[in-house]
């Protein structure tokens, strides 16, 4: 007697191909990529004695930090801005970045446990600390807008303007950019551990050749190149320029940022597929 063919909710089955990025299977599982959002937010500052408050503390430390130090010692020039208000603004827009990258370098190392005992599709990892990291940005870029309105009231010059428009659209470079290295350097750690203190010292080092604590316009023109070839450089001096009214902007720096990151997170996605297939064996 022929037995009955089963009717299976659920088939579990390889990618069948390099390019075959599983995005459907990722917006399945969107309920589980909320539940990590809302552990990685509520985890990190939860037996911390100020808490949230931290998402504050940090730039703003930083901020007063730059601001003495080059600023009123090394005299780095502002282009005319108020040193607070320009410094967190490239602090505000490069702790995402930072904090997207080396957060998601470590996705395979750290969740080799839950990898290893349950389904899901793995990408929803490194989604659930962009976007948990999302959060984190919002909260500092209000205390940004607050001090941006203390200047703008206290007549200082400062006047935001059109490019105000195109500010989502720059925090999704940067999430695409963050997500795009990460996945790489995730794939890597896999096999190389030195690549987790590698990019702690390197992403420290790309601060300091991106705009965040000088503004372009005051680089040696042989210099410049160099520097926008940056991807993050004209990123952060388009959300100087649409908040700050001063900043190098210019849309085919824009265009090439915008390529770069798109080719480095199609680049990382596929990276990640295939390395999450066999990293068990080397993890």
């Amino acid at each position: 007697m022929k037995e009955k063919e089963e009717d299976w909710t659920l088939v579990i089955k390889p990618s069948s191909g390099l390019f075959d990025l599983q995005l459907r299977e990722v917006w399945r599982y969107r309920d589980l990529l909320q539940m990590f959002v809302r552990r990685d937010f509520v985890a990190v500052y939860k037996q911390t004695i100020l808490g949230p408050i931290w998402f504050f503390l940090q730039p703003l430390f930083t901020t007063i930090t730059f601001t003495i130090v080059f600023g009123n010692i090394a005299g780095i020039s502002t282009d005319g801005v108020p040193p607070l208000l320009f410094y967190m603004a490239g602090i505000v827009g490069w702790n995402y970045f930072s904090e997207c990258l080396t957060t998601t370098s470590n996705t395979f190392i750290q969740n080799a446990n839950i990898f290893g005992k349950v389904y899901f599709p793995r990408l929803i990892m490194p989604l659930s600390i962009v976007v948990s990291n999302l959060l984190k940005f919002g909260v500092q870029f209000v205390l940004f807008l607050v001090l941006l309105a203390y200047y703008v009231f206290a007549g200082s010059g400062v006047q935001p303007n059109w490019a105000v428009v195109l500010v989502p659209f720059l925090v999704l470079l940067m999430a695409a950019l963050g997500l795009g290295f990460g996945m790489l350097i995730s794939a890597m750690t896999t096999k190389y551990r030195d690549m987790k203190f590698l990019i702690t010292f390197g992403v420290q080092l790309a601060m300091y050749a991106s705009p965040v604590i000088y503004p372009i316009s005051t680089l040696p023109e042989k210099y410049k190149l160099y520097i926008l070839a940056n991807p993050m450089s004209s990123i952060i001096e388009t959300f100087r320029y649409a908040f700050l009214g001063e900043g190098t902007f210019n849309w085919m720096y824009l265009g090439y940022s915008t390529l770069f990151a798109a080719v480095i997170l199609v680049l990382g996605i596929v990276v990640f597929n295939k390395v999450e297939k066999s990293f068990m064996d080397t993890v």
